[in-house]
């Protein structure tokens, strides 16, 4: 049925984030992506956070050129971020958490 609501797994966000060990900006993108998830999404979503440097066949089958990178899979679609997420009001734009 089209106009059935999203069950919660369906409307939980998903997301991989692919960063190299501990520099700054990846601890910076995982310190402002967890702020964002807590203000926004109330504990709806589910958070991988991937190291390039012991899971490189993650960053290949992922197609990573740069750290941080941020994939949403879930909902409404992939959407892809690079850099350490510290721009706020353009993340939840381009999440879609306003919507």
């Amino acid at each position: 049925m089209e106009n059935e609501p999203l069950s919660q797994a369906e409307n939980t966000y998903h997301f991989l984030l692919f960063v190299s060990g501990m520099s700054i900006r990846s601890v910076h993108a995982i310190e402002n992506l967890r702020a964002l998830c807590g203000t926004y999404l109330n504990g709806n979503y589910k958070l991988e956070i991937i190291d390039i440097g012991r899971h490189k066949e993650q960053a290949r089958k992922h197609q990573i050129v740069a750290v941080p990178t941020l994939i949403k899979t879930r909902p409404n679609g992939r959407r892809i971020i690079i850099g350490d997420l510290s721009d706020t009001q353009k993340v939840v734009d381009l999440l879609g958490f306003n919507e």
